[in-house]
């Protein structure tokens, strides 16, 4: 219970009192379906992943599809962390008891998506120069780009489908995006087994149930005249998954029940405020997600990349299994945005810093159990994604550079988990420019100049040095966002209430 000093609940329908009274339920009842989602979609890109190592027995393919992915992403990251704080007004409205409200800001989303993803099209076009320009052989170079070019091409679909899941997350209904999510998983395997290897099966693993399965999609693409498509094949199975990763939550906010409750389908026009409330304290979060992975992008093609082929692929094997460990932590910082933003919608933010420790206590448990198992299993969990044809010495070598780079991630494990709930708390009050800020000069300063100051003074430690760097990096940011929560700033934001609702009413355009 709370104290009975606390200020008098703005609400007294059911799921405020909730919030109030069962704070571990509520957050975990919260919680619970967004990590399933997240890690669902991380499944996803590990499965690609786990597929395309088995295309033959050259490890060229994994730091294929990591490079080609990467390059995708970056300019995708940029429009999804602004969409973040769709979730942060949404759920202040259900809060402030202006659900009404909610609809626009996702399809605010949805119109903002749309015109970033005009503008890269050119991109998409243009990929396979850029890696040339990069260094990359021609037919590496080719490969990287046709993965990346079909999930550019392909991101209208991606980024309507998380503007939704933000509504639905904001609005505590998280289950709606879960089904989603495993719905495109689905689809991805079927589609990938068949658009990767074509009439042909892969190599047998040994397993009779996962050997059929291979036998039979290798019989439906030759029954269907489809051939193997290789990497761009895995690009292809993940947009058609992706188009039923937007149906499910599409079909939910536009049904007759939503349009009741909250006149979902009467906000689809281009509203100005919404529009303009996204950009004014979601380009923060666009800004520092397009950053880091631009960041990334340089630690994992030049820092790492660069010292040989065997270090890329190491590397990219460990990327997938921090990317694993991180989206769970991703989908509790989401749904404490939700609860941060409604507590603080109602006018509560004494209950909001309350569930954003509690979340914060949940993701580092979390985290912090990954990084063990990261140091216990390590060359278990690299050799996974090294095909058995990989040649003896090849493989060795890999999993000797990927367990180093494991213990590496292992170490901030505790503190990204502790960074990425603080932000998320932080985001659900409407301070978003702080932590941007400070996200984009610590990138750069540790990821990019450490990370070359390593390979520069110690270069004995060769491709792990930047790792190393990078380990810091996450650990300083820890400390940072820290330091701004407890500095109580956030608790005095307030982005929603009768100024707000009639922004929105009236700037339908």
């Amino acid at each position: 219970m709370e104290n009975a000093n606390s200020q008098p609940q703005a609400s007294t329908d059911a799921g405020s009192a909730s919030i109030a009274d069962r704070p571990l339920r509520e957050m975990v009842r919260l919680a619970l379906p967004v990590v399933v989602a997240m890690s669902s979609y991380t499944v996803m890109q590990s499965v690609d992943k786990l597929m395309v190592s088995r295309i033959g027995p050259d490890p060229i393919y994994v730091g294929v599809q990591g490079n080609g992915g990467l390059a995708a992403w970056v300019p995708i990251s940029i429009v999804i962390g602004m969409l973040g704080v769709i979730n942060t007004y949404v759920a202040q409205n259900l809060g402030n008891k202006t659900p009404e409200r909610a609809p626009a800001y996702a399809w605010a989303g949805i119109w903002l998506g749309a015109g970033a993803w005009l503008a890269l099209i050119p991109y998409a076009l243009l990929m396979g120069g850029i890696f040339e320009w990069l260094g990359h052989d021609a037919e590496r170079a080719s490969m990287q780009a046709s993965y990346g070019r079909v999930l550019v091409l392909g991101s209208i679909l991606t980024i309507s489908a998380r503007s939704l899941s933000q509504f639905f997350y904001g609005m505590h209904r998280p289950v709606v995006v879960l089904v989603a999510e495993v719905a495109a998983n689905l689809t991805n395997v079927v589609f990938n087994s068949v658009l990767i290897y074509g009439p042909t099966a892969p190599s047998p693993t040994g397993v009779g149930l996962i050997d059929g399965w291979f036998g039979w999609t290798a019989g439906v693409a030759s029954g269907l005249g489809i051939p193997r498509l290789g990497v761009e094949g895995a690009a292809i199975g993940t947009v058609i998954a992706t188009v039923v990763e937007l149906a499910i939550p599409a079909g939910v906010f536009l049904s007759a029940k939503y349009n009741r409750l909250y006149r979902t389908r009467a906000a689809w026009r281009p509203s100005r405020g919404p529009i303009r409330d996204i950009l004014r304290i979601g380009w923060p979060g666009g800004a520092m997600f397009g950053n880091e992975m631009i960041c990334w992008a340089f630690f994992m093609v030049y820092l790492v990349g660069d010292f040989g082929t065997h270090h890329s692929n190491a590397g990219w094997i460990a990327h997938q299994w921090m990317s694993l460990s991180f989206m769970p932590a991703v989908g509790i910082s989401f749904a404490v945005t939700s609860v941060v933003g409604r507590c603080m919608g109602a006018g509560r933010p004494d209950l909001a810093k309350r569930r954003a420790l509690l979340g914060v206590m949940l993701s580092a448990g979390y985290m912090g159990t990954m990084g063990l198992l990261f140091v216990v299993f390590r060359e278990e969990m690299v050799g996974l994604y090294v095909s058995g044809e990989t040649v003896s010495e090849d493989r060795a070598a890999i999993i000797r550079l990927g367990s180093g780079f494991m213990i590496a991630a292992a170490t901030f494990q505790l503190f990204d988990g502790i960074a990425m709930s603080i932000s998320g708390a932080l985001r659900g009050a409407g301070d978003t420019v702080w932590v941007g800020v400070v996200t984009v000069i610590l990138a750069w300063s540790m990821i990019v100049a450490g990370g070359l100051a390593m390979v520069r003074f110690l270069p004995g430690l060769e491709s792990l040095g930047p790792w190393i760097a990078a380990s810091g990096y996450i650990i300083v940011l820890s400390v940072a966002v820290s330091f701004r929560f407890r500095s109580g700033n956030w608790m005095s934001i307030r982005l929603v209430g009768d100024r707000g609702g009639a922004a929105i009413a009236g700037d339908a355009s």
